[in-house]
C-alpha cells in the first residue's frame, strides 16, 4: 500500500507541471494529455487491480476527423492465483469521423499481457495490428450522438478476438443532471452489454443485460466515479485527475 501511494505521489507531481495541451496548426490541431486513475473501471469491469497512468494524443484536422491513440498502464503488478502476476497494460487507436449530428469510430483494442495472464488466452499473438482471432487486437465499429446534456453510445466488435466468437455489443446512455456556479457537474451512467463479455456469464453469451450502472462528479481536472456491475454484483469508486 506504502508502494502504491508514493506511486501515485510520484504520478501526480510528474503531471502537475503539464495541463492538457493543444498545439494548433493551418490544417489540423493536437492535443496531449494524462490521466491519473485510482483503478482502471470500463464499462462496469475494473482491469489491472492496480492504480494507472492513461496518457492519450489525439491529431484533429480541419475537417473534424480524428486520430487518437490511448494507453492505460498499471502501477502495479496484478495477481491472477495460480496463474501469477502480470502487469496490465492496454493501448487503444481511435479513428473518428462525424457525420452530421453523429460520429462514426473504429477503435482497435490492444491488450498483449492479457495473453500471459492466463492459461486460456496464452495461445494469443501479441503483435500489435494482428486482427486475427487469436489475436491481442479487438476491433470494435462505434456511433455516439449527443444533444444538449444527453450523450449515447453503440459499439459493436467485428474482428479480431472474440473467446466465443459472438461479437460483444455494448450501449451506454449518460445525462448530466446537476451543474453549479462553483464548477461541479454531475452526470448519470447505464450501460447495457453482451453477458459474456462484461460480466463474466458464458452460458449466456447471446444475451443483454445492464452491465454498467454509475454516476460521476466533476470538478475542474478532478472527478470521482461510483460504478457498480449488476452481472458481476461488483462496485468500484474511482477518482480520476487529468492533466
Amino acid at each position: 500500500m506504502k508502494r502504491t501511494a508514493k506511486l501515485l505521489t510520484l504520478a501526480v507531481a510528474l503531471f502537475a507541471g503539464f495541463g492538457t495541451s493543444t498545439a494548433q496548426a493551418a490544417d489540423g490541431s493536437f492535443k496531449i494529455g494524462a490521466d491519473v486513475v485510482s483503478s482502471y473501471v470500463w464499462r462496469g469491469s475494473e482491469y489491472g487491480n492496480s492504480p494507472a497512468i492513461q496518457p492519450a494524443i489525439t491529431y484533429t484536422a480541419s475537417n473534424g476527423i480524428s486520430l487518437g491513440a490511448w494507453g492505460s498502464y498499471a502501477i502495479e503488478k496484478a495477481t491472477d492465483g495460480a496463474n501469477g502476476s502480470f502487469r496490465y497494460q492496454e493501448v487503444d487507436l481511435t479513428l473518428s469521423v462525424p457525420v452530421g449530428p453523429l460520429t462514426l469510430s473504429v477503435v482497435d483494442y490492444y491488450i498483449p499481457d492479457m495473453s500471459t495472464a492466463t492459461p486460456d488466452l496464452r495461445t494469443r499473438t501479441t503483435r500489435a495490428f494482428d486482427f486475427s482471432k487469436d489475436s491481442s487486437n479487438t476491433l470494435e465499429a462505434q456511433v455516439a450522438y449527443s444533444i444538449g446534456d444527453l450523450s449515447l453510445l453503440a459499439g459493436y466488435n467485428f474482428a479480431g478476438f472474440d473467446p466465443l466468437d459472438k461479437h460483444a455489443f455494448y450501449g451506454e446512455g449518460s445525462y448530466k443532471f446537476f451543474s453549479s456556479k462553483d464548477g461541479f457537474s454531475a452526470k448519470a451512467i447505464a450501460g447495457v452489454g453482451s453477458k459474456y463479455y462484461y460480466g463474466g456469464v458464458p452460458s449466456e453469451e447471446t444475451k443483454l443485460a445492464l452491465v454498467n450502472t454509475g454516476i460521476s462528479v466533476s470538478k475542474d481536472r478532478f472527478t470521482a466515479s461510483y460504478v457498480y456491475n449488476p452481472i458481476s454484483e461488483k462496485s468500484s469508486v474511482v477518482f480520476m485527475a487529468s492533466f
